[in-house]
């Protein structure tokens, strides 16, 4: 198996936050009533925080009717948790499309390339003006790729983290771009 497959078999999920929205205002006061051991404390933050367990997310709930689901390992979860939170929403009296539409903002993502990287000779290899690294203020080395437009963190682990993601794919296309580059370069 090449370092490209084991680095694309390592990619998992961490995170996939989505928003959605009920359509209409919300009285989080009814609200915090129907979603047992919801968080509500307008001083703090002005939305309810509703965990589900299974699957495990967390739901924030705003009187606007929006609310953003966070905490996801899929999207399959995100929707599952969201259905669960419509679901509890409508015991309010409140009337939710049957299929409210859900927006993924963004996909959390890690990987491992499997083998140590020199920081160093990747950021002059691949070029400042998409680079940040400052190894003093952080241990990685943040690099913004224009196609699929993510964030990837390199770390001289091996360790990588892709964040900004639309799609599952994404993360998968960004692994396989940098490992390409780093090919060429000859720092793999």
């Amino acid at each position: 198996m090449s370092k490209l497959d084991e680095a694309k078999r390592s990619i998992k999920i961490e995170n996939v936050v989505a928003s959605s929205s009920v359509g209409t205002t919300l009285d989080l006061q009814e609200v915090i009533k129907v979603l047992e051991n919801a968080d509500y404390n307008k001083e703090r933050f002005p939305g309810v925080v509703y965990r589900t367990t299974n699957p495990k997310t967390a739901a924030l709930i705003f009187g606007s009717g929006k609310i953003v689901c966070t905490g996801a390992k899929s999207i399959p979860d995100v929707n599952k948790g969201l259905e669960q939170v419509f679901d509890r929403i409508r015991k309010t009296g409140v009337e939710i499309l049957d299929k409210p539409e859900v927006t993924v903002q963004n996909i959390v993502a890690s990987a491992n390339i499997g083998s140590v990287l020199n920081l160093n000779g990747i950021a002059i290899g691949l070029g400042l003006e998409n680079i940040e690294y400052e190894p003093e203020q952080f241990p990685g080395l943040v690099y913004r790729l224009k196609e699929p437009k993510v964030v990837m963190l390199l770390f001289g682990s091996g360790k990588l983290v892709v964040t900004g993601g639309k799609k599952v794919t994404d993360a998968e296309d960004a692994v396989t771009k940098v490992m390409e580059e780093l090919e060429n370069l000859k720092l793999l």
